[in-house]
């Protein structure tokens, strides 16, 4: 294809210097992303919160709308990686992606801090380009570090999720601490201060690869002459034009979002297959497999990603959170580190990253531990499915037998449900980006990534949509919640019995790639 980076094609991996088991440029990596993991969830325990608060007057009949915005958002996120992985793989190279979509990123933070709902939407219009650039195709490099027979491949995928769950972790506390603690109240947090807070996470991860990528030794660089500036000034001004773009399909309605989102995936399904066949039948059938497994994605990411829309409305409104009392030392250190004597909302979003850190390490020993009885790909994901479900159903009975006189269900419950969440997460996401680079055809391995990224934003869509029932016209009740979950309990385990029934079949697809 013409314009094609030359260096995209496969080339020698260089001998890099070994840290703790690994190459010496994958906690650089690690570095980078944890700041831009920082960015992008300092933000996310507060935006539904702030929707409500800010363009409906609190009003619960702002709930539904606010799930599908955030669904929307987190859906075109995913989705803008498809166009970010193909920018790398056929433009400017995986490192000057990763450079210009740090640079946009960070300016749609700062954006979204304007109390104006235009620029708010205009602002993640712009988070949404720069992530396109970036996400794909920093998961892109980790990959490009191992050959595809390194065993440490899956541990190298899960050492790097541990810094995006690490990022992720600190974020919605430190966030938390400056809008409420320092710069606003419990009743009126600041959040412009969470997104600036944001926004400046995102410039120290710019820095950090900026002046870190030499270790990569030119991987990810491309060929001489093929990456020149202009080309760089071509994206950045093609990057500015999609803006409004985005903001149109935000603004266009879940409902309506859904159908591009789906016509899309179709559309790259199409011609991941193309790619595929022409490269005979042994490709054919990887991209086949790895096509299927994108499919279970969508579900697993439809139901998990709850956990930033109708479970924030549900720790905010049914959850009991005063497991402290009013008074006493547990009491005064959680108000002196939240400005709250009651678990904040969004400490919740930092359990399921601790629980990652904490569990990530066991997996990755596992996984090599077992050694010939390792679990198929397949067979992780169906069991990420089947976890997920039954984080469901502890949601399903502490709403039909837990709740208390007061309409509220205890704390430990929904504690527990982003721990078990998290489980099934490790079974599926760091293991669904190694695939990816095992499977995809060599000369579009980023645009499989952007494939992956999409299938989970078609996911995250479906749960703004999902997470809007959950809530109803009104707000969320005892009964919505009830009735909604029970759904995703069911949907999850069905799914998750059934991958695991059909693993041998795509595992045969695979031809050997564990």
């Amino acid at each position: 294809m013409s314009g094609a980076v030359e260096s995209q094609a496969p080339v020698k991996i260089p001998e890099f210097k070994q840290v703790l088991g690994h190459p010496a440029p994958l906690w650089m990596l690690f570095m980078t992303e944890f700041w831009e993991r920082f960015a992008f969830y300092g933000i996310r325990w507060a935006l539904v919160l702030y929707i409500v608060a800010q363009f409906h007057d609190g009003s619960g009949t702002g709930e539904a709308p606010a799930n599908r915005i955030y669904g929307a958002y987190l859906a075109l996120v995913y989705a803008a990686a498809i166009f970010g992985g193909y920018v790398a793989d056929r433009v400017l190279g995986y490192q000057r992606s990763i450079l210009l979509g740090a640079a946009v990123m960070a300016a749609g933070l700062f954006m979204i801090s304007l109390p104006s709902e235009q620029v708010f939407k205009f602002g993640l219009a712009t988070i949404i380009c720069g992530n396109g650039l970036f996400k794909p195709n920093i998961s892109t490099m980790v990959g490009k570090l191992y050959s595809t027979e390194d065993g440490r491949r899956d541990s190298g995928f899960t050492i790097f999720y541990m810094g995006i769950n690490l990022g992720a972790m600190l974020a919605p506390l430190l966030t938390q601490y400056l809008a409420k603690k320092i710069f606003g109240t419990e009743a009126m947090p600041a959040f412009k201060v969470v997104f600036i807070a944001a926004g400046v996470g995102m410039l120290i991860s710019l820095v950090w690869f900026w002046f870190g990528r030499k270790q990569l030794q030119g991987i990810g660089r491309p060929a001489e002459g093929e990456g020149h500036k202009g080309k760089v000034l071509l994206v950045f001004a093609g990057v500015l034009a999609s803006i409004p773009v985005v903001y149109f399909l935000l603004a266009m309605g879940a409902g309506a979002l859904q159908l591009v989102l789906s016509a899309m995936f179709v559309g790259l399904c199409g011609l991941l297959l193309v790619e595929g066949f022409r490269n005979g039948a042994i490709a054919r059938d990887k991209v086949i497999a790895m096509l299927i497994i994108f499919t279970f994605n969508i579900l697993f990411w439809m139901f998990f990603e709850q956990a930033g829309s109708s479970f924030t409305f549900l720790a905010e409104k049914i959850v009991d959170r005063d497991i402290f009392g009013p008074s006493g030392t547990l009491s005064d250190i959680v108000y002196a580190l939240s400005g709250e004597r009651s678990f904040p909302v969004s400490w919740f979003q930092s359990v399921n990253s601790i629980a990652i850190i904490a569990l990530a390490p066991v997996l990755a020993w596992l996984w090599v531990a077992l050694g010939r009885a390792n679990p198929s790909i397949p067979r992780k994901f169906g069991l990420g499915l089947i976890f997920n479900g039954m984080a469901f159903l502890l949601l399903m009975f502490a709403l039909s037998k837990l709740v208390t006189a007061a309409g509220l269900i205890p704390f430990w419950t929904l504690f527990m449900v982003y721990v078990i969440q998290s489980v099934g997460e490790l079974c599926l996401s760091p293991i669904g980006l190694s695939m990816v680079t095992k499977l995809a055809p060599l000369r579009l391995v980023g645009f499989g990534m952007g494939g992956w990224f999409l299938s989970t934003g078609i996911g995250n869509n479906l749960s703004g949509i999902f997470a809007g029932h959950v809530s109803g016209e009104g707000g969320m009740t005892t009964g919505s919640a009830l009735s909604g979950y029970t759904f995703g309990f069911w949907a999850l385990l069905g799914a998750g019995v059934l991958l695991f029934l059909i693993a041998p079949l795509i595992q045969k697809l695979m031809h050997g790639v564990k």
